[in-house]
């Protein structure tokens, strides 16, 4: 079945944000700090903002990628439906606008390092996770068109 990739629009905050908070449940080395509700909200909020673009199959969404300008704030996927190729549809769209993309993503997110690694991002700066909620440390990548061909 086909994906399509849209803008979201403010009905999407709950399917999106129950994608994130499963997301982050399943996950045990991150804490517990926020509730379905909250994490709706923020994603409303990103939503509103125009951030965020979803990945729909059959009329449900099963991903998204929220941008502010060449920052990636968040790249998740429905876990029913990852290595499909989907996260690699958003993460091309964003890169098809812009020249330089980056991100911050845990250092112990194994999976999302090597996922970003394939996708021409490297390494550019660590933190010891003083400057996000979840105090874990995390590290920045960056990728830039011009490197990327």
């Amino acid at each position: 079945m086909t994906v399509a990739l849209r803008a979201a629009g403010p009905l999407d905050a709950g399917q999106v944000g129950a994608i994130l908070h499963r997301v982050n449940s399943l996950t045990d080395w991150l804490p517990d700090l926020y509730s379905g509700a909250e994490t709706i909200g923020y994603c409303g909020t990103m939503i509103d903002r125009g951030w965020v673009t979803v990945a729909e199959r059959a009329g449900r969404v099963i991903g998204f990628l929220a941008r502010d300008g060449a920052e990636i704030c968040a790249l998740y996927l429905h876990p029913d439906h990852s290595g499909q190729g989907i996260g690699k549809m958003l993460l091309d769209r964003a890169k098809s606008q812009s020249d330089r993309l980056w991100l911050w993503v845990f250092q112990a997110n194994t999976g999302a390092r090597r996922f970003y690694a394939r996708e021409g991002f490297v390494e550019t700066d660590r933190s010891d996770g003083a400057r996000n909620d979840e105090t874990l440390p995390d590290l920045q990548m960056t990728w830039r068109k011009e490197t990327a061909q």
